[in-house]
């Protein structure tokens, strides 16, 4: 199973980032597609989720300005990111689930650095 993550970089508060998840190798079907991210000196925390059923789930740190999407022909799955905070500066990480398996998979995390 390989997971593909880019997108990630340098914006100003404000600005806007996309980040993409490809995912490759994985026989299963996918259950959710997931980012986490982990900023300096902090906890990993789970910052979106999109469910094979369509439903999302956000941290509230993120609603309203952050938007997970995925492309199910080609199992990528999208984090738009908008009005960015200094705050959402972290390593991001692509996780997916699937069925019939408690474990999931991690890809390498892509940087997302915002200046103030």
């Amino acid at each position: 199973v390989q997971l593909q993550a880019s997108g990630g970089g340098l914006a100003q508060a404000g600005g806007s980032l996309k980040l993409s998840c490809a995912a490759s190798g994985i026989s299963a079907s996918i259950s959710a597609m997931n980012w986490y991210r982990q900023a300096p000196g902090k906890q990993r925390e789970l910052v979106a989720t999109l469910t094979a059923h369509s439903r999302t789930c956000y941290a509230d740190s993120v609603k309203g300005r952050f938007d997970i999407s995925m492309d199910g022909a080609k199992n990528t799955a999208f984090l738009q990111m908008n009005t960015l905070k200094f705050e959402d500066t972290g390593v991001y990480y692509c996780v997916v689930d699937v069925y019939g398996s408690d474990r999931a998979f991690w890809g390498q995390g892509t940087q997302v650095t915002v200046s103030s």
